[in-house]
């Protein structure tokens, strides 16, 4: 909110009635009414659209992950779980913005309570099904739901299963009422590539992407932009490396982004540094705009580079 003024005088006057109100009581139409002037102003609250709080969703979700149904932790937590109406009285938001960035966690509903999966039980699920997919020869644009379900059924719960297919898939029905999945390879490759970096503080890049290729599930090719706000590579290291840097856990605040983002790296290529900043965009502000405010541009061996504004302690 912020606060506007008008030419115009505002008066507040105890029991006014709108012209509304006079036409519908024709005894008063035909009166004078003397008003008491209780004050005035001239100015006024404006209503300024801002960008939802989203973070902060991911993490009070992230407090308590779904471990499984047979999980010792999940039975004896004492975390909070949340509803709906319990997130959209914590998270400055509104529903739909929030039940939209649900969807793009995966976050799924277990016994009425909104949850994340822990990464190493999805990637157990995500697991499940690529090995099937591989077994049964399946296409990877039509993975069959029903045949799923059965034959992973005795393995986990069936709407876990579901939820993972929902998850790195598209779910779609034939012309004979069958429902299948198209398995989206850039996600399946991205996940499996934080599992492998998650553990190590920096990869040899060219090791990293020789592992990454030989993990993922047959017919899927990777490719390092399939890891955009995920890892980050290091070309300027001997021989070059990746490491693991989730936008997820950078703070959500404009300057205290940079701050973290200049902290680990002093100079930054517009293309590096896009993926980490995107999300702090406003309604059409361009991520050129945010570094205007808060980089500082210099070249550097014929390369546009950005660096901090102010010293990083």
């Amino acid at each position: 909110m912020k606060i506007a003024d008008t030419s115009n005088m505002l008066l507040f006057i105890p029991g006014c009635k709108t012209p509304e109100q006079l036409n519908a009581d024709h005894q008063a139409s035909c009166s004078i009414i003397h008003s008491q002037i209780a004050g005035f102003s001239s100015n006024y609250w404006e209503l300024r659209r801002c960008r939802p709080k989203l973070k902060k969703l991911r993490k009070l979700l992230m407090e308590d992950p779904y471990e499984g149904p047979d999980s010792w932790k999940d039975q004896t937590s004492t975390f909070s779980k949340y509803t709906t109406e319990d997130l959209l009285s914590l998270i400055q938001a509104s529903e739909e913005e929030i039940l939209h960035q649900l969807q793009v966690i995966d976050a799924c509903k277990i016994e009425g309570y909104w949850r994340i999966l822990e990464f190493d039980y999805e990637m157990k699920l995500l697991n499940h099904v690529t090995q099937l997919i591989d077994s049964e020869s399946w296409s990877l644009s039509k993975v069959p739901l029903r045949t799923c379900l059965e034959e992973l059924g005795s393995l986990e719960p069936t709407e876990m299963i579901e939820h993972i297919l929902l998850s790195y898939g598209r779910k779609y029905i034939d012309d004979a009422g069958e429902v299948y999945f198209e398995m989206h390879e850039d996600k399946i490759c991205r996940a499996i590539a934080q599992m492998l970096l998650q553990n190590a503080v920096k990869f040899n890049l060219s090791e990293f992407q020789e592992v990454w290729q030989q993990s993922v599930p047959e017919g899927m090719t990777t490719r390092l932009d399939q890891l955009k706000g995920l890892a980050l590579v290091d070309k300027s290291s001997r021989p070059e490396t990746i490491f693991l840097l989730k936008v997820d856990d950078l703070p959500e605040d404009n300057q205290e982004r940079f701050n973290s983002l200049f902290s680990i790296r002093e100079k930054w290529t517009e293309v590096d540094i896009t993926p980490y900043i995107q999300d702090l965009c406003a309604e059409k502000q361009t991520v050129g705009a945010l570094l205007t405010k808060y980089a500082r541009s210099s070249m550097q061996n014929g390369v546009k580079v950005y660096n901090s504004r102010r010293p990083i302690s």
